[in-house]
């Protein structure tokens, strides 16, 4: 059993140019380290997993625990005490809890209640690109990237239309990973307020139930075998920040690709039906999910050669796996016409029990939103075309997806 060093190449997984560009990095890890260790900024033994077949593994391994009271030291230490209160829920745990979380909201949060969104959803898209300014530049992210997902799941849990700003402000904290004692107090202050205003809202759906998906969890939770009441907190808030950030930023992500290969989105205007297949190949070349949450150890074991100890933490990169050359074909072409079989093999969703639930409802919001983008502007253009793309730059990979993405929706002739 070996021990695969490359810290040069892990060192970089850090930089300001490695969050610009990840692809080459990641192939080199590929090729050289595909199980790295890392010493990320957060200071805890880490193992980076880069190959498809490996990565696809260990999302399924239940060697690799993702119940994080097991890893609670290493935990508080990376999100800090406030986190543990809102991470009580299916993503953050183990069988049989999780298979009995999941279960409860699976039953709720079901392919109708998502397919009844369908008119709400397009109603949604059709009002922000209203607003939206033709013959000027426009940045999509505020203006219609981020406000569509947001109002999309606030609709699905019923948070009422005059909160839910509310909602994106304190979810956007949370998602600003950093380990300043700043950037912890505005997390711990954020997460302290999500939890307050979920337990409220949930409180309110007791005393008044709608038809939302809130209400029914409150109602489920009376039940035999229901959700606890910080479970239900808990689960509140996975839903919403899971449903909001990663569908945003893969709507950026998927407008600054198709604007960069222009024969890609003449494909998609001219046939409307490569634009379900069109939304995986994105989720695979460019998804906004870099890497999968964290899972620990909970035995030594070995993955590729590399042996990880005990109570190690590993890192699953999802961007790389999906760009591996011994999976897919080509892997750093955008190609919305891919096989089918090639597409729907992504990691971009997850993999396991622990799979997305979500999938669906993203793969719904990015299909209506690029068709109604795409066909009631078909000349959309980048405002400065000479300028390059800006993309987030986070102390380590988490999102992937653009801090700003200027167009002019219908420029002049």
């Amino acid at each position: 059993m070996t021990t695969t060093q490359d810290p040069v190449a892990a060192a970089e997984q850090c930089t300001a140019e490695f969050r610009r560009n990840p692809h080459p990095v990641y192939a080199h890890l590929r090729d050289t380290a595909p199980v790295c260790p890392m010493k990320p900024p957060h200071g805890i033994e880490t193992y980076l997993i880069t190959r498809y077949e490996d990565a696809r593994a260990a999302l399924s391994d239940p060697r690799l625990s993702k119940d994080m009271y097991g890893a609670m030291d290493a935990y508080r230490k990376i999100f800090g005490d406030s986190s543990v209160a809102l991470d009580d829920n299916m993503l953050n745990s183990d069988a049989p809890k999780h298979t009995r979380l999941r279960k409860l909201v699976n039953s709720e949060f079901t392919p109708r209640r998502v397919e009844a969104l369908r008119p709400k959803i397009q109603d949604i898209v059709g009002k922000l690109l209203d607003a939206c300014p033709t013959r000027e530049p426009v940045d999509l992210l505020p203006a219609f990237a981020f406000p569509l997902p947001i109002t999309v799941i606030c609709e699905l849990l019923g948070v009422p239309p005059e909160e839910r700003s509310v909602m994106q402000r304190l979810s956007t904290t949370v998602a600003q990973t950093g380990f300043s004692e700043e950037s912890k107090r505005a997390q711990q202050k954020a997460e302290e307020d999500l939890h307050a205003y979920f337990t409220e809202l949930i409180a309110r759906k007791r005393r008044s139930p709608g038809e939302d998906l809130l209400s029914a969890l409150t109602e489920a939770q009376d039940k035999d075998g229901g959700l606890t009441e910080n479970e239900l907190v808990s689960t509140a808030f996975l839903l919403m920040f899971a449903g909001h950030k990663t569908t945003a930023y893969l709507i950026g992500n998927a407008v600054y690709h198709f604007l960069a290969n222009p024969a890609q989105l003449r494909a998609v205007q001219e046939n409307p039906e490569l634009v379900g297949p069109a939304v995986d190949e994105l989720v695979r070349y460019d998804g906004s999910v870099e890497s999968a949450t964290f899972r620990f150890a909970t035995e030594d074991l070995e993955i590729s050669g590399t042996r990880i100890p005990k109570g190690a933490l590993v890192q699953i990169a999802l961007l790389s796996a999906n760009r591996d050359p011994l999976k897919f074909d080509s892997p750093d072409e955008f190609d919305v016409t891919r096989p089918g079989n090639a597409q729907s093999a992504h990691l971009g969703f997850g993999h396991g029990s622990h799979y997305c639930l979500g999938a669906p409802l993203a793969r719904l919001e990015m299909q209506l939103a690029l068709t109604g983008l795409f066909s009631r502007f078909p000349r959309i253009a980048p405002a400065d075309p000479s300028a390059g793309p800006k993309w987030m730059e986070v102390p380590f990979p988490a999102f992937r997806g653009l801090v700003e993405l200027p167009v002019v929706l219908d420029p002049a002739p």
